[in-house]
């Protein structure tokens, strides 16, 4: 008995040691094979890369004929791409955006050099699309918050100027900047997606899309209301702001002072002519410090918040005209909340 128990004993580790060796076996196959196929994977991709790299060499030697011929042809783009990109210049983000890419080593082979910054160029000028353009969404969603029609302030001539916003021909205007077609097409639409983008900022700079008080919080909405005096419903045409007496009332955009004084219902009043048929309206306020026929920037303290007037207490009342007719004032804050957003 007990040999045949030292036979079991025997015959199981012998089992246990062959299934670890087979099983060692096994694993060591399977993670031999993973390796393989990684560095196969990686070999392929770099073949690819390669590969398209020598593609690449291969077309623009066989389009320019020579590497003199290639050069002037990054040159040329170079030039015309420089004449989008100056545009952009002021615009937050942009330069990190537009960034151009480092250099390739000297050692590479000056074709390969010159390859690689033409696609940079390509890059860059995709990137000006996409970042104008971007832009440009924004800011028309922005007018679109505020009840207006973005087509009414975009589109104003490029600052490029010239032919290059005249030239819709592709063909025209690659002539004009001496760059294939192709390029031609890109810069064409960057340009346009830039004009449209920097009409729709400026007129965005001269709406008013601010706020009368950063630190006031909202009470009243535009709109039907329940008279607070005789309690019957009635159109409140403006938004009002609470806050303590005193707070400082700072013009929304930029303007000429049309109105200065008391006026019946609203007290101490203060109307801001923006321009283009808007208008804005500051009443139940403690004092002003401006006059009629003053000009007043964005921000500028035009006076403080107080109660005078119809009403029933500290606040202040703010109205929007458009062309004679009261506009809701919170959805230009919303649109000026999205222009700020357009430009972080």
């Amino acid at each position: 008995m007990m040999m045949a128990a030292g036979a079991c004993l025997l015959g199981g580790w012998l089992l246990v040691a062959t299934g670890g060796v087979i099983w060692g076996a096994v694993t060591g196959i399977t993670a031999e094979r993973q390796v393989h196929r990684v560095r196969a994977a990686s070999e392929r991709m770099n073949a690819d890369l390669q590969a398209r790299l020598d593609s690449a060499v291969a077309r623009m030697a066989a389009t320019s004929g020579s590497i003199d011929d290639l050069a002037h042809s990054v040159e040329r783009r170079h030039a015309a791409l420089t004449r989008v990109m100056t545009q952009f210049r002021g615009i937050p983000g942009a330069e990190q955006e537009l960034a151009p890419a480092e250099p390739l080593a000297a050692d590479r082979p000056p074709v390969a050099r010159l390859v690689a910054v033409r696609m940079d160029q390509e890059r860059l000028i995709a990137r000006a699309q996409s970042f104008a353009d971007s832009r440009a969404e924004r800011l028309r969603l922005a007018f679109r918050l505020a009840g207006l029609n973005p087509a009414a302030y975009a589109g104003s001539p490029s600052a490029l100027g010239g032919p290059l916003v005249d030239a819709d021909n592709p063909e025209a205007l690659a002539a004009i900047l001496d760059v294939d077609e192709s390029f031609a097409r890109r810069i064409q639409r960057a340009t346009d997606d830039l004009s449209d983008m920097r009409s729709l900022a400026d007129a965005a700079e001269r709406l008013p899309f601010g706020r009368p008080s950063a630190t006031a919080r909202t009470t009243s909405g535009f709109g039907v209301r329940f008279d607070p005096f005789n309690h019957r419903p009635a159109l409140h045409q403006g938004q009002d702001f609470a806050g303590p007496l005193g707070t400082p009332i700072r013009a929304t955009a930029p303007g000429v002072i049309s109105f200065a004084g008391v006026r019946s219902g609203y007290g101490n009043t203060v109307e801001i002519d923006h321009g283009g048929g808007f208008k804005t309206r500051y009443a139940h306020l403690q004092g002003f410090n401006v006059t009629v026929g003053q000009r007043v920037a964005v921000g500028q303290r035009i006076g403080a918040m107080g109660s005078t007037g119809r009403s029933t207490g500290v606040h202040l009342h703010y109205e929007v005209w458009v062309n004679g007719r009261p506009q809701n004032p919170a959805r230009f804050m919303r649109a000026g909340d999205y222009v700020q957003q357009a430009q972080d």
